[in-house]
């Protein structure tokens, strides 16, 4: 047993002797099948453990600072525990080491990974070596795509991934991007699709709305936006920033409010994405709970 094993059995025995959490695995989440795989309807997000906040700088520096890869694993085997069996990842050097490191424990969640790499065939080559199931267009990169009239090689991307055996997906902020992938009939497996276009450029936000925002924009109407356009999709989506990038955190019933919304507004084949960063209360156990309550598909 590995000492970051043996530290995160120790450490959840003594919050269970506490009355906290239970001393054995809960059992697994809500699930849909992606390929041949079945994976929990409330996936782990990778923004906070490679301290991505989309917010500012300062909670930047303070998630790289905290996240070290030890706690890294430590969320890991936290989120197995707690019944999660979908990790979406990307290419961070510490996160795909720590990927290598949690299956070379026995850890079995699924994970998928964003790829940022322009070269489609050496982003794969590299990629299909760390356990994954599937590699993921970037959304970043999707949306610039779309923008510059690029979108082939997005597909390039699809079918490079097959050729490597791994499930393909695509990654976007834009709808517009779901919409004309869905309308080529290209074969992607499924869909990564943030609830909010924070892709805007401002000269696109002052076209929309008249004024550009301070930072990345998130409009409160546009999960209504993009979950119109899941609905309309064949294959499995993802959606993910579904509390705004941490904006509608505010109080546990907005926090339940984004998660209920989202369920009731995705299709029973669709799954959600969830960054956590559990330094000050148990975000893992508590989304859980919200993916138990509203994520369970009804006959």
């Amino acid at each position: 047993m590995t000492p970051t094993r043996r530290t995160f059995l120790t450490s959840a025995a003594a919050v269970a002797a506490a009355g906290a959490a239970p001393a054995t695995p809960e059992a697994a989440l809500p699930a849909i099948r992606l390929g041949k795989y079945e994976v929990s309807r409330l996936v782990l997000g990778s923004n906070p453990l490679a301290g991505a906040s989309h917010f500012n700088g300062i909670l930047d520096a303070l998630m790289r600072e905290w996240m070290t890869p030890e706690r890294v694993m430590e969320v890991l085997w936290r989120c197995e525990h707690a019944g999660y069996t979908g990790w979406q990842l990307h290419t961070d050097e510490k996160l795909l080491n720590c990927l290598k490191q949690y299956k070379a424990e026995g850890g079995k969640m699924h994970a998928f990974s964003l790829s940022d790499y322009k070269d489609p065939k050496g982003s794969v080559a590299d990629l299909a070596k760390a356990g994954l199931i599937g590699i993921v267009h970037h959304g970043e990169r999707s949306d610039v795509n779309f923008r510059e009239g690029k979108m082939d090689e997005v597909n390039d991307f699809i079918k490079a991934v097959h050729d490597a055996g791994l499930l393909a997906g695509v990654s976007m902020h834009n709808p517009s991007v779901l919409d004309h992938i869905e309308g080529k009939g290209w074969q992607a497996d499924f869909y990564m699709t943030c609830v909010y276009r924070r892709s805007r450029t401002p000269e696109e936000t002052r076209a929309e709305f008249k004024e550009a925002t301070v930072g990345e924009p998130y409009f409160e109407k546009d999960p209504e936006r993009m979950c119109k356009m899941i609905r309309q999709a064949k294959k499995p989506c993802f959606a993910f920033k579904i509390l705004a990038a941490g904006r509608n955190i505010k109080s546990p019933a907005a926090i339940e409010g984004a998660f209920r919304f989202m369920y009731e507004n995705i299709k029973p084949q669709d799954g959600v994405i969830i960054g956590m960063f559990p330094r000050f209360k148990d975000e893992i156990k508590q989304n859980a709970a919200m993916a138990r309550k509203y994520g369970v598909v009804k006959a």
